[in-house]
């Protein structure tokens, strides 16, 4: 029996990653709901304009700013279960808050804008938690077979999430549609808080926030894996998010598709993704880790190029729409997995919250220029040229794995956080 089998058999038999897979299974299925409900409120309710709904979009990757110092501050912490636990009873007061100004007529594009920068927030504690929470809840060679579960259970919330949101979206209306988002979370802080575990080393310095802080983004700058990963992601994020912000306004308003087509169509693509996420460990088996990380740069972004260019019959701008998502989430599970794999074994145990909150400082940072670029220039110059712009501009993110150890990593046995 290969290692990757027996990794697979005992992460089945593992009780404590099942509850945390169930967890995380069950509000990622939550989030695609509120990843269409919450631009559809926007759009169809409070008749926004591309550029408000890129500066929404914008709202929600805004926090991720402040990641390095929240990373700082979690690292401080030894146990980061509890965090994790608060973050998700954060969201869940937070969503329900919509439903409840939906009832009483108060409801306006300010409060989206003001629930999307603190559900956010408590999303950027729980990412960098989670950093340290990972390595102590699975063993390092299960590092891709633990990511792969956790990635096919994503995938598989974008095929049924989307479909179940765009129905609700039609039968209940966006804001009560939320309200099973909200639930979501309820249920992921109930699994979490069941889970015990030894947790993982913390950052026992009495340094000041700050000098712990710069540490951690000095770390990242300097590492010879890190730093590249780190150009990579956030070039492929940027142009990404140009898409992404105007993706359902597109699909509403100029492919004049129902709520409920956007989702279906958005489930079927979303299947690429659970193909993606059962593949990528085999296929880094095959070509290697980083020949397949480049890979995924490439196409991830260049997808979204076949619904820019969708036209016709109602059911021809569903299908390329739909087969947009289905390229397009394949290649990222192709990119995220082995990435998030490598990463997690070149960085040292006492820096990885403050890693993960400098890496999504910048990563994630940059998604809120992304979608403010790309509502502006959908006012600008069209909603179809800018899908065309985040597609050419994305395969340049493949240049920074040019010449670097990354793409130069066939596997991660043996493989340990480098000494500079």
């Amino acid at each position: 029996m290969s290692v990757s089998t027996l990794s697979a058999t005992s992460l089945w038999r593992d009780r404590r990653f099942r509850t945390f897979w169930s967890a995380q299974g069950v509000s990622e299925f939550g989030d695609r709901i509120t990843e269409l409900a919450l631009p559809l409120i926007a759009v169809t309710m409070l008749n926004a304009s591309p550029s408000q709904v890129g500066f929404l979009t914008a709202a929600v990757w805004l926090p991720n700013l402040a990641s390095l110092f929240i990373g700082t501050w979690v690292d401080h912490r030894r146990d980061k279960r509890p965090l994790m636990i608060a973050a998700d009873l954060s969201r869940t007061v937070l969503l329900l808050s919509l439903p409840a100004a939906y009832w009483m007529d108060l409801l306006t594009l300010g409060q989206l804008y003001v629930i999307a920068i603190l559900a956010g927030t408590a999303h950027v504690l729980f990412n960098t938690a989670y950093a340290s929470f990972f390595v102590a809840l699975v063993e390092r060679d299960q590092f891709l077979e633990a990511n792969s579960k956790l990635s096919a259970t994503r995938s598989i919330s974008f095929m049924g999430g989307p479909a179940l949101g765009g129905l609700l979206v039609q039968w209940l209306t966006a804001p009560v549609a939320i309200v099973v988002d909200a639930l979501t979370f309820a249920f992921s802080a109930l699994q979490i808080s069941r889970i015990t575990m030894t947790p993982a080393a913390s950052d026992e310095t009495a340094e000041p926030l700050l000098r712990r802080a710069r540490a951690g983004m000095r770390y990242l700058l300097r590492h010879p894996y890190l730093r590249r990963s780190l150009g990579c992601s956030t070039t492929v994020n940027f142009f990404n998010l140009i898409s992404t912000a105007l993706l359902v306004l597109f699909a509403s308003r100029e492919l004049e598709l129902s709520a409920g087509t956007i989702g279906i169509a958005f489930g079927i693509g979303a299947a690429g993704g659970l193909l993606g996420a059962v593949a990528a460990s085999p296929l880094s088996r095959i070509i290697g880790v980083g020949p397949l990380i480049a890979a995924g740069a490439v196409i991830f972004p260049g997808s979204i190029a076949i619904a820019a260019f969708a036209d016709g019959p109602t059911w021809v701008k569903a299908t390329a729409l739909a087969a947009a998502e289905f390229v397009g989430a394949f290649a990222v599970m192709c990119f995220d997995i082995p990435n998030n794999s490598l990463q997690a074994a070149v960085t040292h145990d006492y820096m990885r919250s403050r890693v993960s909150g400098a890496y999504s400082t910048i990563n994630y940072g940059i998604r809120p220029l992304g979608a403010v670029v790309g509502g502006l220039l959908g006012t600008w110059i069209g909603v179809r040229p800018t899908l065309l712009v985040s597609a050419a501009g994305g395969l340049l993110a493949v240049l920074w794995l040019v010449g670097s150890p990354n793409i130069r990593t066939r596997e991660l046995d043996g493989l340990e956080p480098p000494e500079f």
